[in-house]
C-alpha cells in the first residue's frame, strides 16, 4: 500500500467484502430471517452498515449533513418487504464508491469532522473527530457487524465464512475445503 489512506480504505473494503460474503447465495426471504433470539438478519445488517457508512461520509462531505430520525435508525436494521437483498447490496456498493471518492478528495486525514449535537450516540462534549478516526470507526463498525452476520448466517443454514468465500470466489473443491452449495 502506498500510504495510510490507501491502507485504511483497503481494510474498510476487506470488511465490506466479509459482510457481503455472509449474504452470498441467500434469497430475499432468507436475508430477512432472524434465526436466533436476536432480531438481527443478514439483510438488515448489510443495510445498517451501508446506511451507517453513508451517514459518516455525510459528516465529512457536508457542512450541515442531514440527521436521520429515530425511526430511520430502526428501519436501517430491517430488510423490508419492498426491498431486496440485491438492492441493498447495490446501495452498499454505491456507498463504497462514494466513500472512496470523498476520502480521496480529503487533503489531510487529520482534518476535523464536526460531531453532531443532540444525537444520543455522539458525545456532546466533543467538538470534532478526524477523518482518520471516522475511517477507523467505519472499519470497526463493519467488522463487528460482519461477525454478527457470520453468526446469523450459520444459524440460517449452517454456512460458515470459508466455504461461503470459496463459493463466492469459485474456488475448486479440495480435500480440506468444500465451497458452499445450497442444500
Amino acid at each position: 500500500m502506498a500510504d495510510e489512506r490507501e491502507g485504511l480504505l483497503a481494510f474498510l473494503e476487506q470488511q465490506r467484502r466479509v459482510l457481503k460474503i455472509a449474504a452470498h447465495g441467500l434469497t430475499d426471504e432468507e436475508a430477512r430471517q432472524a434465526p436466533s433470539r436476536s432480531a438481527l438478519t443478514v439483510g438488515g445488517l448489510v443495510k445498517h452498515v451501508a446506511t451507517t457508512e453513508r451517514s459518516w461520509i455525510d459528516l465529512i462531505e457536508f457542512d450541515d449533513p442531514p440527521q436521520p430520525a429515530m425511526e430511520d435508525y430502526a428501519d436501517a436494521f430491517t430488510l423490508r418487504a419492498d426491498e431486496t437483498l440485491a438492492g441493498v447490496l447495490e446501495m452498499y456498493a454505491e456507498v463504497a464508491r462514494r466513500t472512496e471518492r470523498v476520502i480521496g478528495g480529503v487533503a489531510d486525514l487529520g482534518e476535523p469532522v464536526p460531531v453532531p449535537k443532540n444525537v444520543p450516540w455522539y458525545p456532546d462534549e466533543l467538538e470534532a473527530w478526524s477523518v482518520r478516526w471516522v475511517l477507523l470507526h467505519l472499519i470497526e463498525e463493519s467488522a463487528r457487524h460482519a461477525g454478527h452476520a457470520d453468526i446469523v448466517r450459520e444459524h440460517l443454514d449452517g454456512a460458515t465464512a470459508m466455504p461461503l468465500l470459496a463459493a463466492a470466489e469459485q474456488w475448486p473443491a479440495s480435500p480440506w475445503l468444500q465451497p458452499w452449495t445450497r442444500a
